[in-house]
């Protein structure tokens, strides 16, 4: 089987050589520059961050990667789609405003901010790709518009992958919203009313008015409305939400990798992945918590799959950290992001993508001091 090579640096710094001149020097070495950007417009996928969540990635860093392609003679931009669920990136006037209020702006990070889904999330570029899941994928249009795709990417947990890593982030997030609700529309999930605390935030999180309460005051999912974005599961602070059926988190992890093999085909690409602050949930939530691992380090190469693969058991690796919620599941499985989310299988994604010819499982790890 061939092996990939992924690139590693740790997050130990010295008075000659900080974080931010480590990120340089990691994607150098993992030749970046061999990437002609020359004249040419390259996407950076990045999220940019809920406002009221501080776990996703310091503009610092995304603009490391901006002056590094500018100086190639590159036309970079920092981008990310619109969301489907309820918060203040779900059109392009809240997301900018959430990118500007998180610290990403042409000021800081030395490129402009593009919502490459337009307004309403409705400025798309149909892909056909003929997947086994997908035949079409709806991406939004600037990401498309690009010549190169980088992905920039905070590695963590979620409540529907297992883990937001590379593929997450570049096929998830550059769906647009129609994108999104195809990716999500496998897998719609149901309240288990001897849990229900009746606390009312799965309610307040559904962007479609798809959950209400019943006489008793337990939630119900009204699955004609539900896009299965899977929102509610990550609102629930008792477990009570989970997805309907063992293979919906599966599809949706399938579809991902569809959506990933979209972005990607037919022009250069490369992806940076970041193992710090390893929160529980998505960056989309307006909060985190507690690492579940300590900081692991940077990682980069040009293969997504593999970089995913060495992420995951980079993390795995590591203690868990006492008071996290991760400290305070079952620890049944070898795998820090089954015990935190059981009901997930990060697995099934890479899988799918290796199948579509996305990159490897096998992997080589380059480390650089």
């Amino acid at each position: 089987m061939e092996t990939s090579k992924v690139y590693f640096t740790d997050f130990k710094a010295t008075s000659s050589c900080n974080l931010l001149q480590k990120l340089e020097k990691l994607v150098k070495k993992a030749d970046i520059t061999n990437i002609d950007f020359n004249n040419k417009y390259a996407a950076i996928k990045i999220h940019f961050g809920e406002p009221g969540n501080l776990s996703y990635l310091r503009p610092n860093y995304a603009k490391v990667i901006v002056d590094l392609i500018k100086e190639q003679g590159g036309r970079p931009f920092l981008t990310d789609c619109n969301t489907l669920y309820v918060g203040r990136r779900k059109n392009a006037l809240d997301h900018l405003d959430s990118a500007y209020e998180n610290g990403f702006n042409p000021f800081t990070t030395g490129c402009h901010v593009i919502i490459a889904d337009g307004l309403k999330g409705t400025d798309e570029a149909y892909v056909p790709i003929n997947g086994e899941y997908v035949k079409e994928a709806k991406i939004g249009r600037a990401i498309m518009d690009a010549d190169i795709f980088i992905s920039l990417t905070h590695f963590k947990g979620h409540e529907s992958t297992g883990f937001g890593g590379a593929l997450k982030n570049i096929g998830m997030g550059c769906g647009s919203r129609a994108g999104k609700m195809e990716m999500h529309s496998s897998g719609k999930p149901n309240v288990d009313i001897d849990i229900c605390k009746s606390c009312g935030a799965c309610v307040k999180n559904c962007a479609h008015d798809a959950i209400t309460f019943d006489e008793h005051r337990k939630a119900g999912i009204n699955h004609d409305l539900c896009v299965g974005c899977g929102r509610c599961i990550g609102a629930c602070n008792f477990d009570a939400i989970n997805p309907w059926g063992d293979q919906a988190n599966d599809i949706l992890n399938y579809k991902i990798a569809e959506y990933t093999y979209a972005v990607l085909k037919d022009r250069p690409h490369f992806h940076i992945s970041l193992v710090v602050d390893v929160s529980p949930n998505c960056d989309c939530h307006s909060e985190n918590d507690i690492p579940l691992v300590p900081n692991v380090g940077m990682f980069a190469s040009f293969d997504p799959v593999a970089l995913d693969v060495a992420c995951a058991d980079a993390v795995n690796k590591q203690p868990v950290i006492a008071g996290s919620q991760l400290s305070k599941k079952k620890q049944n499985h070898h795998d820090h992001f089954t015990n935190m989310h059981p009901t997930t299988n990060w697995k099934s994604s890479i899988d799918h993508a290796v199948k579509l010819g996305l990159g490897n499982k096998v992997y080589e790890i380059i480390t650089i001091k």
